[in-house]
């Protein structure tokens, strides 16, 4: 299929245009600004993609333009729904990244989708408010929405938790600057997540929200036990306030039964292991 991929620059577009690329697919990123309606219509009618994976988002929870998270991930993503609709009969399959945040602050343990919304910071309620205009174009595009929960990997900028602990240990640091260090996270292996997205493209299923996750919480004090034993040694943690969110999730694991119903059992990269691959980049 001629794929078009939004973020295809971005960290996980890297990943999903490997993935498409090995599996006979064509991905074609999107150069246009999201936020330029007249811009994203002229693309992709010349595109006529034949599936898109919609990945550009302001992703970082931290992000300083609060109203960057609206403009670009809800206005944005409406632009581009716009767009694609002009096009709908050359569509088989239009996946739209949302995030499991959108849950907040779960007590529900392991998450599935019936679990209701709870959205504790912009980032989430941009994502969220995304999911409820999409539904608006649910009868004109071949939709199905996926609320991946964290996942990191090489690559992944180091204002995210696990790329600026790996980064420390990479470099020898005897300290490193955390907030808190209870806070438990479902962390996928970004490879993981680009087959997810291309085997729900591929299987053309439409209509549906899925997570993409691994099922189990590891804190960030697992997080740095792992990172003590792969490099030989401990680092000291600082906590700094300002690090720590008055809104922070406590705890986001979630429940990929659905998922592996419709496209199969992904290989679920144990997270050590990413770690050690992140480790040991050259």
């Amino acid at each position: 299929m001629r794929v078009l991929v939004s973020g295809l620059d971005g960290f996980t577009g890297h990943y999903v245009q490997s993935e498409l690329e090995e599996h006979g697919h064509q991905a074609i990123g999107l150069k246009a600004d999201l936020t330029n309606p007249e811009a994203v219509k002229q693309e992709v009618q010349s595109i006529r993609p034949e599936a898109v994976i919609h990945l550009a988002a302001i992703s970082f929870v931290g992000h300083g333009d609060v109203n960057a998270f609206y403009q670009v991930n809800l206005i944005g993503t409406r632009n581009l729904l716009e767009s694609l609709a002009k096009i709908a009969e050359n569509l088989q399959c239009v996946l739209l990244a949302s995030s499991a945040n959108v849950y907040g602050n779960s007590t529900d343990g392991i998450i599935d989708e019936s679990v209701l919304p709870s959205p504790v910071n912009d980032y989430a309620v941009s994502k969220l408010a995304m999911e409820y205009m999409a539904s608006l174009w649910m009868d004109k595009l071949p939709i199905v929405i996926t609320r991946p929960f964290n996942y990191t990997g090489i690559g992944q900028s180091k204002s995210f938790l696990l790329p600026k602990i790996v980064d420390h240990f990479r470099r020898g640091e005897r300290e490193i600057e955390l907030g808190n260090i209870d806070v438990a996270r479902d962390f996928s292996d970004v490879r993981m997540v680009a087959t997810a997205y291309r085997r729900l493209i591929e299987k053309k299923v439409t209509g549906e929200l899925f997570n993409v996750c691994s099922g189990v919480a590891y804190s960030l004090s697992d997080v740095l036990e792992m990172m003590a034993d792969i490099s030989g040694y401990a680092i000291n943690v600082r906590v700094n306030p300002e690090f720590v969110r008055a809104n922070e999730v406590k705890r986001l694991a979630g429940n990929g039964e659905k998922l592996a119903y419709h496209i199969g059992k992904l290989g679920i990269i144990p997270l050590r292991s990413t770690l050690e691959w992140m480790y040991s980049a050259d």
